[in-house]
């Protein structure tokens, strides 16, 4: 640009000689006006980029975020691994999404998410923008500054709402401090869907706890989907085994034929004798074994007589119990050490027990499933190993 300008004002003052002073002076303020128009329009085409990189530059030289440093402490860690814990429960893609932006917006004003496919990022959900169907068949532009940045290095990127590209700002407008955030949600290895956040009129905006969520996130489908596989495959194997074996033969109904489950539990009091009589003894071997084979069913199944979708939520509060007792054990290693060793498990650990209980209640206390009470269930068995009285004596439901 300054070469440019040199050559403009030289090759202008050549032709001032045969002008006057008056007439030089209006050729140079000509002059002056088309340099400045054209360095106005090259910095106005790098202001985004130039942003962006000031952006950047400042995130890295400011100290982290209380809160991010809060966590990292242990402080006040326990709001993400709940949000973190809301993902996991959930067992379907759709779920994990959902419970995904349902999480992700404490941490933020508003947030989307765009499903990538066939190379077009269409919009899923949102939440923050008025309507959670708000984004739904909205493609972002791929080719957008931090969008492109993101889709192509698989990396979370800061920006300014102006490089998401004018349909996107016409549609949805901005946030006030023009700040906006993009996010990959990646499967195996490929971005499988871009997460938008921004501050909305609040200005809130965690990235690191955003990134935290979209991390947890990823891996968890990833886990979901390696189980469904699995799954698939032990049926297809079994069902070939099946296939390939040969009928087997008709059952004989006598004693010696009945496979006892609890072969191995010797009973205390034998009958002195047993029917001797052929058609009575089949029948009590039958009636046995019809009782045995239902009592197996329900043990390997303990919601098989529920309805689908009521046995879909026991299993679901049942695992959801499971990851809040987990996380109890895993930030408070030395109280329940402790605990368990005097007695006192509950005293020790009341604050935290008492609001993963209203979490849980708060979750499934109105379902099919609250009759259960998995969460108490879970305490005894896992925290004081199936010992209540380890809990203490202040332990209630």
């Amino acid at each position: 640009m300054s070469a440019w300008v040199g050559v403009a004002a030289s090759s202008g003052s050549r032709g001032y000689g045969s002008l006057s002073m008056a007439e030089q002076h209006q050729k140079q303020n000509e002059m002056r006006q088309l340099v400045e128009q054209a360095v106005a329009q090259a910095f106005q085409a790098q202001i985004p980029q130039l942003q962006t990189q000031l952006v950047q530059q400042v995130l890295h030289a400011l100290p982290a975020p209380a809160n991010v440093a809060a966590a990292a402490g242990g402080g006040d860690s326990s709001s993400l691994v709940h949000a973190v814990s809301n993902i996991h429960a959930g067992s379907t893609q759709k779920e994990i999404l959902r419970a995904l932006l349902d999480s992700g917006s404490g941490y933020c004003s508003r947030i989307a998410l765009f499903v990538v496919k066939a190379g077009a990022a269409s919009g899923w959900q949102a939440r923050g923008f008025g309507d959670d169907e708000s984004v739904k068949d909205f493609s972002l532009d791929l080719n957008a500054g931090p969008v492109a940045h993101t889709y192509q290095n698989r990396v979370a990127t800061p920006g300014n709402i102006a490089e998401m590209g004018r349909r996107f700002v016409e549609q949805f407008s901005g946030p006030a401090n023009e700040q906006v955030l993009v996010l990959p949600l990646t499967l195996k290895e490929k971005v499988a869907a871009l997460v938008y956040a921004d501050g909305g009129d609040s200005g809130k905006l965690e990235s690191s706890a955003l990134e935290l969520l979209v991390i947890a996130t990823s891996a968890w489908l990833e886990v979901v989907s390696l189980r469904k596989q699995a799954a698939a495959r032990d049926d297809v194997s079994m069902t070939s085994r099946a296939e390939a074996a040969p009928p087997p033969p008709p059952p004989v109904q006598t004693v010696s034929s009945f496979s006892d489950p609890f072969a191995a539990h010797a009973p205390k009091h034998v009958p002195a004798s047993v029917p001797t009589p052929a058609e009575p003894a089949a029948e009590v071997v039958e009636t046995t074994s019809h009782a045995s084979a239902a009592a197996t069913a329900a043990a390997a199944d303990p919601w098989a007589g529920m309805s689908p979708e009521d046995a879909d939520i026991h299993r679901k509060a049942q695992r959801f119990a499971r990851l809040l007792v987990d996380e109890i054990k895993l930030y408070n290693q030395a109280k329940v050490a402790e605990g368990r060793r005097h007695k006192d498990l509950y005293d020790r650990l009341k604050e935290d027990i008492d609001k993963s209980r209203g979490t849980f209640h708060k979750r499934y206390g109105n379902t099919a499933a609250a009759s259960a009470d998995y969460f108490h269930n879970e305490l005894v068995r896992s925290l004081a190993e199936d010992d209540p009285s380890i809990m203490g004596a202040n332990f209630h439901r």
